[in-house]
């Protein structure tokens, strides 16, 4: 496979996990940390660092925008739930773990 090739697949691979992730709005984030290990802010971050690598300007609110197809201030307001005890537990021994 050529590269050029190569980087239109993962392109389109992040592209259809991106709309995954605004589809199901019922996955909290903290889900994602503790059964992955990142989340949407973990790729929002990661999106920034690769438009920085790019000479791209772009800042962290932009890409968490683009991650979350809207502003995360109002998403957050309507879909992010409160951490359950144990949620916040489960994320506590994964941070534990890696330790």
């Amino acid at each position: 496979m050529d590269d050029n090739t190569k980087i239109r697949l993962e392109a389109a691979a992040f592209r259809r996990l991106i709309h995954h992730l605004q589809a199901h709005t019922d996955v909290q984030n903290i889900d994602l940390m503790i059964l992955a290990d990142f989340c949407r802010n973990c790729l929002a971050k990661w999106y920034t660092a690769a438009a920085q690598d790019q000479n791209v300007d772009m800042d962290y609110e932009q890409a968490r925008e683009y991650i979350y197809g809207m502003p995360y201030k109002e998403w957050q307001a309507k879909y992010q739930g409160e951490a359950t005890h144990e949620q916040l537990a489960a994320l506590a021994s994964k941070i534990e773990s890696k330790s």
